[in-house]
């Protein structure tokens, strides 16, 4: 019994993990609007007025968790909660392999 539950066990996590994995190639095709703030060094909102932060290379899970959050509308921001809300969450999961992917 106790073997079953290891197996079973396994099983799921190993479907969570592949569900939990995006796609890099169409993250990339996801990211032209990001570049727009998170990509210009030195660049800071204009109201409230604070440093935008860099997002290539942040951690997948971080990039995820912030995405769905602002998406759900428990992070606020308004700019990030309407961009968030036309991404699915396969989109999120594909945008956030392809930042995670690159150079900091």
């Amino acid at each position: 019994m106790h073997l079953l539950g290891l197996v079973v066990a396994s099983a799921l996590f190993a479907t969570a993990s592949a569900h939990a994995e995006g796609d890099k190639a169409a993250g990339r095709k996801l990211v032209y609007t990001c570049a727009g703030c998170h990509g210009v060094p030195g660049y800071t909102n204009a109201y409230p007025q604070y440093p935008v932060p860099k997002i290539a290379g942040q951690n997948e899970q971080y990039i995820v968790n912030a995405l769905s959050g602002y998406k759900a509308g428990d992070r606020k921001h308004p700019t990030m909660g309407a961009q968030a809300q036309s991404l699915s969450d396969a989109d999120i999961r594909n945008i956030a392999a392809y930042l995670s992917s690159l150079a900091q």
